[in-house]
């Protein structure tokens, strides 16, 4: 009996799906600690007024109604698609402009592509954000150069309709990743459709549109997906630069939503927040995906 169970165990281990859970446990144990039991957390707390060490009370849809009431939350939900349609499309442009430079033969090319590339990797930190908070502040170097030109009198930092400038600036600056995913598919066109439509006479701007754009559309529309979420989570460079300032004019989503839970406390109005913007999130990602078969075209297609 001892040796069957023996055998058994042997075989357990032995068995190619056991590996594969081995291997995958790290990934499941931190999606289920780190993100499944937070959100379902999340969610009960929505419906409860709840302080971080307190009982929560159940209040019902009593914080979705005081959200739908509350100007700033409505404020921040403006600022925060007013920073994605300006600064994702910005983002998304600067980084197909430099794949296109970058894709040209030269023995210089991954170094290039390297340096255009470190900038997404430390964009996001509290380090930087504070280097670029000196660039536009009052006495940084931007707005001397303004001062010079004959503008008196002028601050980002201190107007709430240029304030958010430098944080959308900072976004599309970070564009390394989406331009390495464009510089691949660039280079996945085939060079005949180019031979092709210079033999009929295409210019220049005319294969742009009919050529790159088209073959590029599987990557665009992976890259404005990312971008949009991230763009919905910006939280760093506001924090750090503005903290929400002047005025609730660079008081994004994810500053709001940290506001109300760790500063004043109101864990479940925060948490309920939350849930608003991941569903207006989820119902832009779907509109995105139930349209893209319009524009979004595979060469597998018919």
């Amino acid at each position: 009996m001892n040796l069957k169970k023996k055998g058994s165990f042997k075989a357990f281990l032995n068995n190619d799906n056991t590996v594969g859970y081995v291997f995958a446990a790290p990934f499941i144990i931190g999606f289920c600690g780190l993100t499944l039991i937070p959100m379902i957390l999340s969610l009960y707390y929505a419906f409860c007024n709840y302080k971080i060490g307190s009982t929560a009370a159940f209040v019902g849809l009593e914080n979705f109604i005081n959200l739908f009431k509350d100007e700033i939350f409505h404020n921040s939900i403006f600022v925060t698609f007013q920073y994605v349609l300006i600064g994702v499309p910005l983002k998304l442009i600067f980084a197909l402009f430099i794949a296109m430079l970058l894709t040209k033969p030269t023995k210089l090319q991954g170094l290039y592509r390297a340096v255009y590339y470190i900038p997404s990797l430390i964009g996001g930190s509290v380090a930087v954000a504070l280097v670029w908070k000196q660039l536009f502040g009052s006495r940084g170097p931007i707005v001397n150069m303004i001062k010079d030109m004959g503008v008196t009198g002028f601050n980002f930092f201190g107007s709430s309709a240029w304030a958010f400038f430098p944080l959308v600036l900072c976004n599309a600056w970070q564009f390394g990743s989406s331009m390495l995913i464009f510089a691949s598919g660039l280079k996945q066109i085939p060079a005949d459709y180019y031979e092709a439509a210079e033999i009929d006479g295409a210019g220049a701007v005319k294969r742009f549109f009919k050529i790159t754009l088209p073959c590029l559309s599987p990557m665009i529309l992976f890259n404005l997906l990312m971008q949009l979420i991230s763009g919905f989570m910006t939280f760093t460079q506001a924090q750090i630069i503005t903290q929400g300032g002047p005025n609730h004019a660079t008081e994004y989503v994810s500053l709001f939503i940290f506001t109300e839970g760790f500063t004043y406390q109101h864990m479940g109005y925060a948490c309920a927040a939350s849930w608003i913007i991941l569903i207006i999130m989820a119902a832009i990602t779907g509109i995105i995906f139930k349209t893209s078969k319009n524009w979004v075209f595979y060469e597998a297609d018919d």
